[in-house]
């Protein structure tokens, strides 16, 4: 299924209608403020299979980062000190992953060997707008081409075209962006940039 939903104005019934696949353990192909990504309901560890799958990684070494709706979901989640509180709230939402101590609650393919987890706030109205319904973190991992000259696919059509009958909607939200977002590990004393993407981070 390909829906229509425009960032500016995102129809609430079609939020739902997303919804509720979600909650049915669907998976969707959705926009971000960096490129396009591929996610699920972070409870729903049939469909974190399918995106294991659909990505062709081995079970053990899929490490995904998920999007939460605001900070103080962020630390439902992850350990955020003072310090790192005020990073977050200076560069989010943004084009930013941060890597954070998770918490024990968190489903094992989100957690490192470290302990870390990585997590995001895009500045894109319609998947915060999901994850908001949702009420549980989305999945999320980059939509990569297999054409090394096109790196990420950016029409939304195009993706819909070729992940139609391995995902359950692909939500059209006009053209995304090829440049990946900027990581932030914030796990040692000194916070530090380990992925150069879009965005530059304010310190």
């Amino acid at each position: 299924m390909l829906i229509k939903i425009y960032p500016e104005n995102p129809n609430p019934r079609d939020l739902d209608k997303v919804v509720d696949i979600l909650l049915d353990g669907g998976v969707i192909i959705y926009p971000t403020d960096t490129v396009y990504g591929i996610g699920c309901d972070i409870t729903k560890p049939k469909a974190v299979e399918r995106i294991i799958k659909i990505k062709d990684m081995k079970p053990k070494e899929a490490r995904f980062s998920f999007i939460c709706s605001d900070l103080s979901h962020i630390a439902d989640f992850a350990r955020v000190d003072n310090s790192t509180f005020k990073l977050l709230k200076r560069n989010l939402p943004g084009p930013f992953t941060f890597i954070l101590p998770g918490f024990n609650r968190v489903p094992d393919y989100f957690i490192s060997k470290r302990k870390t987890v990585g997590v995001r706030i895009p500045n894109n109205s319609i998947i915060l707008e999901l994850v908001s319904r949702l009420g549980n973190p989305i999945l999320t991992t980059s939509l990569k081409d297999d054409d090394e000259v096109i790196e990420y696919t950016t029409d939304p059509e195009l993706i819909y075209e070729k992940y139609q009958d391995l995902v359950d909607v692909v939500i059209d939200g006009g053209y995304g962006g090829n440049v990946p977002s900027t990581v932030v590990d914030c796990t040692t004393e000194e916070p530090s940039v380990i992925r150069e993407g879009k965005g530059e981070l304010v310190w």
